[in-house]
């Protein structure tokens, strides 16, 4: 699901994905891009455009519909991919949708909140809504979040567990948890050990008491992605299986690669938007370390890993073929969203573009399942 890297996808209006990612901050590092959303980050600025602050004032409308365009729509594709996970594990129907659906809505709608200024510049009517409301929509969050949690306690340890893992990512991931600690580690350090006395390598970069400073998560290059990908392919693959209380098959292995690859994809794509901004400020995606051209034929490669897993999967007889034909759509819909990047001057569309793929394939498994 992701921000969808760097938690961890963005709908409509530039706000960023679910596949994010994308998962309360507190300043952001020095490194930080502009954004700092768990699985996709915000369009940067034309080069040469000078940063705009949020707007004033703006229409009631307006500011619906930047509400509507960002966690709400992102909560609204986590429902349907837990739904897809559900038709592929053969489980019944539960209330695992929902519960994911509550917990992206509140992870989404804090970072918004937490990083209003960070946004101002790409999403000024979203940036103004968490600005003016934060304090309402904070609340929305907390007690969203504190939903999805009653209804995982009814579902056992394990739906608890999992409902709790995106949140417990983000804050390893997006927020300064690991660099105030590195500086808290450095400054003790330093404190009894004179800083050369570790070894030539220790304190080559100038932090924390002269000793190495900790990155944030979100700030290493390929990992930040990794996390996100893995935190939501854990939740949408073993939710539905702890709710239904069914025992895990080599099915739930292959739903959730089927999710993991997905999301790094959905991760990934926006950083291409973002290049320019993330080199400025010395940010490490793909399309900064290896190039957009590079980076479009490696994500197509991890689509097409996608295709032989899926493929083998079903003739394994873990999928039934017309399940296979409906993910087919939405691998083909993936590679076009692909084959995009660097090559639209609308920067939403990278953004939006891969949750829509999501809402194709839920539509086509439940014709699927109405039919037969």
């Amino acid at each position: 699901m992701a921000e969808n890297t760097d938690p961890p996808s963005e709908p409509l209006d530039g706000t960023e994905s679910l596949n994010r990612s994308r998962p309360p901050a507190s300043e952001p590092s020095p490194s930080a891009s502009a954004s700092d959303a768990p699985a996709r980050r915000e369009a940067a600025p034309p080069a040469g455009e000078p940063l705009r602050s949020a707007p004033t004032s703006v229409d009631a409308a307006g500011l619906l519909g930047a509400f509507a365009a960002g966690a709400p729509f992102i909560a609204l594709v986590a429902a349907v991919e837990t739904f897809i996970a559900t038709a592929l594990l053969g489980v019944g129907l539960t209330v695992a949708p929902l519960v994911v659906a509550l917990v992206t809505f509140a992870v989404y709608t804090v970072d918004h909140v937490a990083d209003a200024d960070a946004d101002a510049a790409s999403t000024p009517r979203r940036a103004l809504l968490a600005r003016r409301y934060g304090d309402q929509q904070m609340v929305a969050a907390a007690l969203g979040y504190g939903l999805a949690v009653a209804l995982a306690v009814a579902g056992g340890p394990l739906a608890l567990a999992l409902t709790l893992l995106p949140g417990a990512c983000w804050v390893v991931y997006a927020s300064d948890w690991l660099p105030d600690i590195g500086r808290a580690v450095g400054g003790a350090v330093a404190a009894v050990i004179p800083r050369g006395r570790l070894g030539s390598g220790v304190g080559s970069t100038v932090a924390d008491g002269g000793y190495r400073h900790v990155p944030r998560l979100k700030d290493v290059l390929v990992l930040n992605s990794v996390v996100v990908a893995t935190a939501w392919a854990a939740a949408l693959t073993l939710l539905p299986v702890a709710f239904a209380g069914v025992t895990a098959g080599p099915a739930v292995a292959v739903v959730f690669a089927y999710f993991f690859l997905r999301s790094f994809v959905d991760a990934e794509l926006p950083n291409v938007r973002d290049v320019e901004a993330d080199a400025a400020v010395g940010v490490k995606t793909l399309p900064v370390v290896f190039g957009v051209a590079r980076t479009r034929w490696l994500l197509y490669g991890v689509d097409g890993v996608v295709a032989v897993v899926v493929t083998s999967a079903a003739v394994a007889g873990l999928f039934a073929w017309p399940l296979v034909a409906a993910l087919g759509v939405g691998l083909a819909a993936s590679l076009f969203v692909t084959s995009l990047a660097g090559r639209v001057d609308d920067a939403s569309v990278l953004g939006v573009a891969p949750d829509g793929t999501y809402l194709l394939v839920g539509a086509v498994i439940a014709g699927v399942r109405l039919i037969g």
